[in-house]
């Protein structure tokens, strides 16, 4: 079997690979075990090094890298720039804090000493999505491997050239050259790698379905998972917001990486006072917005990842339409090669379309009108996912207020939703469970031991 890289922006094959055999699968899981027990024993001071390196090296190699994305998923050429250097600060800020997240905490108790350390699990298989290819990766291997485990990816099979190029850059960095793995997979050979005694944990970014299939594998072997899952995050405009402000920021969180994210917004509620003048800029700003070759520096939309997800979304927006929504901007594919999809905005959006139920990965925008905040917060809790949401209020009280009542692993008010190292980041209910980054996420993937000493 082979795996295929092809340009979304044009229908072209980049490249072929040839998927990974039996025998090939256990030499790399033998050899990731065994780099394992020896990076267990280094010092986290130690391990900061080629951390650190890896940071530097993504900088130096960041055009090649962000070139390689965009080819490859489709990513505008600056997001992509951007994208690196936002994995590049990430090593740099596990290397500097790994150390203090992971010290021994004395405990006091009867004992001569009571204390909990924090010891590295072993191998932990990564199982990642194509949207932010080099991203997601980084947010789990810099501070997964700064605890002391090992990892194996597998990463999703339209971003080839981008798996094997992480590797490659944590080699050079000086990692143990086994440390870090890419296995070229297809999905159906995850239940094996779970099954594995050599693989101790699992980690996965994804939509809720492959969420749900790997939690019911893992579940199965008794082995640790932390699941980020899809979204279909609120983004609340209350009637004391200060609209442009929310309109721009609006068109940036939805359209950010062609739509294609899962902490992108993609519910705009508005309550009556406002929610038809915020509707008519939000549209102003969401025409305004370049689509075309993501390579161009100008462009502000690029392709979807590919055809079939781009008429899926397309599915998505008719089925709405025939519902009741109102089309105001886009909902047409354009004619010609590659996976385009502009962007696009419906009204008069109720429970019952997907554009209200279902996460639509894509730059498709779904306002819903709400009575007042009570009912703002109401249909924004009204989802069965749980990631983030954004409030916007020019009350900051009241904004904790609301903040405080919607279901969401991270609330922000006046800004959009974004993942940062210093802050925990998931999410609740269908968007999965346990926390990447900050010091949350380094402790996902270690043994809490508690030590006595009469």
């Amino acid at each position: 079997m082979s795996i295929q890289s092809v340009n979304p922006a044009t229908g072209e094959v980049v490249e072929q690979f040839e998927t990974a055999t039996t025998e090939s699968i256990e030499r790399v899981l033998a050899a990731t075990h065994a780099a394992f027990l020896d990076w267990r024993r280094w010092p986290v001071e130690k391990r900061a090094a080629p951390m650190r390196t890896a940071g530097r090296l993504l900088r130096e190699r960041q055009a090649q890298y962000a070139r390689t994305m965009t080819i490859e998923m489709g990513k505008p050429i600056v997001q992509a720039e951007a994208e690196i250097e936002k994995c590049a600060a990430t090593c740099e800020f596990y290397a500097d804090h790994a150390e203090r997240f992971l010290a021994e905490e004395p405990r006091g108790t009867e004992a001569r000493r009571s204390y909990v350390r924090f010891d590295p699990l072993g191998v932990v298989l990564a199982v990642m999505p194509w949207n932010f290819p080099f991203w997601q990766v980084f947010r789990f291997a810099a501070p997964g491997l700064m605890a002391g485990n090992a990892a194996v990816l597998k990463h999703a099979s339209n971003v080839p050239r981008c798996a094997l190029s992480i590797e490659a850059v944590l080699r050079d960095a000086g990692f143990p050259p086994d440390l870090f793995r890419t296995l070229l997979i297809e999905s159906s050979a995850v239940g094996a790698l779970i099954a594995d005694p050599r693989i101790v944990a699992v980690t996965l970014t994804g939509s809720d379905r492959a969420g749900s299939k790997v939690a019911e594998q893992a579940g199965r072997e008794i082995k640790k998972t932390v699941l980020e899952l899809g979204g279909s995050d609120p983004f609340i405009v209350l009637d004391d917001a200060d609209l442009g402000a929310a309109a721009r920021t609006a068109a940036e969180a939805r359209l950010i990486n062609g739509g294609q994210s899962c902490i992108a917004a993609k519910r705009f509620i508005a309550v009556e006072p406002v929610a038809y003048r915020f509707m008519e800029l939000f549209k102003a700003e969401l025409a305004r917005r370049r689509m075309g070759d993501p390579l161009s520096r100008d462009t502000d939309v690029g392709p979807q990842a590919r055809r079939d997800l781009r008429d899926d979304l397309h599915r998505q927006v008719e089925e709405s339409r025939r519902r009741g929504a109102q089309l105001l901007l886009g909902g047409e594919i354009p004619p010609g090669p590659g996976a385009f999809y502009p962007p696009t905005l419906l009204s008069a959006v109720d429970k019952g379309m997907p554009a209200f139920d279902e996460e639509t990965f894509g730059p498709v925008a779904a306002v819903i009108r709400a009575k007042d905040e009570a009912d703002a917060v109401r249909l924004a809790n009204d989802s069965p996912f749980g990631l983030g949401a954004s409030i916007w209020t020019q009350d900051l009280e009241r904004a904790e207020r609301v903040a405080a009542e919607v279901e969401a692993g991270a609330v922000f008010v006046n800004a959009q939703v974004k993942s940062d190292p210093r802050l925990p980041f998931g999410g609740i209910k269908r968007s999965g469970y346990g926390r990447e980054l900050s010091e949350y996420g380094i402790r996902e993937f270690v043994n809490i031991k508690s030590v006595w000493i009469a």
